[in-house]
């Protein structure tokens, strides 16, 4: 549904983007995921005819967004950073209005305004000015506001910024429903937490390249596959389990023991078979751990890894 390559973007002597590629198959979810001033949202905003497109090419649904923009317009949903409805009007004629934009006619526009504060749980709501919301409110009749012509292809360009944990999360169910529903997202945010959850793939975009892609698994295997981790009781025996897990540790990896926590973690290709030989070992020599377990490196650790950069760089969001 969403298809580009080698997307350019200058500003003067600056490339805020400088060749991306991007694939989002029918009812999936794609997050661009990446620092402040990666790319991500001129990205979003070649693709959904915002900028001009000065380098490469699009297709979104069918249809080429440098030659034929208005057709793309028509069947794509943007929610951007901002909010985009008017506070001073409720959320229901938020809604109506839309929908009489969008040609639907006054009664299928009601009709359809109802439907989505249903589907937003905002039916209590819907008589109240926007700009009493809250922040999560604000972002669903945001993003419902966007739903009202029920648009294919959504682009939802950092959707929760700003959201507590709790309206985050809610917000994110709202997105599974509508990818079971057959709709397509493309996404961006910086919250790894929230790639993972929703996308089925990640695109990682930084200095306005694309430096990774992938699922969230394919990506954490970029800093080696699993890892056994573990935490003894007696800091004193702490040397002697790190020998042990030594014995497990993939090619070319080192335990790195923590002497003020107690803790030391390993690569290993062993998977579960070679927790199993620790368990049994640190049994066989009496150690007794607080902690043992196999895990995966985070997302976190993939991005920090992938996007190491000078902090104080200015870029183009």
């Amino acid at each position: 549904m969403i298809e580009a390559w080698d997307l350019v973007k200058r500003y003067d002597d600056v490339t805020a983007v400088g060749g991306v590629d991007i694939s989002v198959p029918r009812g999936t979810v794609t997050a661009i995921l990446g620092p402040n001033g990666a790319g991500k949202t001129t990205t979003v905003r070649m693709l959904t005819t915002l900028s001009s497109i000065d380098e490469g090419h699009a297709i979104v649904a069918d249809e080429n967004v440098k030659t034929n923009p208005a057709a793309v317009r028509a069947l794509i949903g943007l929610t951007g950073q901002s909010a985009t409805v008017d506070g001073l009007l409720t959320g229901r004629e938020n809604l109506v209005m839309i929908g009489e934009l969008h040609h639907l006619g006054r009664k299928r526009a009601a009709e359809r305004a109802e439907e989505l504060l249903q589907q937003f749980s905002l039916t209590e709501a819907a008589d109240r000015r926007v700009d009493t919301y809250s922040g999560g409110m604000g972002r669903r009749i945001d993003l419902a506001a966007t739903l009202v012509s029920t648009p294919p292809v959504l682009f939802l360009d950092e959707p929760t910024t700003g959201l507590d944990p709790r309206a985050r999360r809610e917000l994110w169910e709202v997105l599974d429903n509508l990818v079971d529903s057959g709709a397509t997202i493309l996404l961006t945010t910086q919250y790894l937490e929230e790639a993972e959850r929703l996308a089925d793939d990640i695109v990682v975009i930084d200095h306005g390249k694309v430096i990774a892609r992938g699922t969230p698994n394919e990506l954490k295997r970029i800093l080696g596959g699993d890892q056994i981790q573990l935490i003894v009781r007696d800091k004193a025996e702490l040397a002697q389990a790190t020998e042990i897990l030594a014995a497990v540790a993939a090619d070319g990896s080192e335990p790195h023991p923590d002497r003020e926590t107690g803790a030391t973690v390993v690569q290993t290709d062993g998977g579960v078979e070679a927790l199993s030989r620790t368990a049994a070992a640190l049994h066989a020599a009496g150690i007794e751990v607080d902690d043992l377990g196999l895990r995966q490196p985070t997302l976190d650790e993939v991005f920090l890894h992938l996007t190491e950069r000078d902090t104080t760089e200015d870029g183009t969001e």
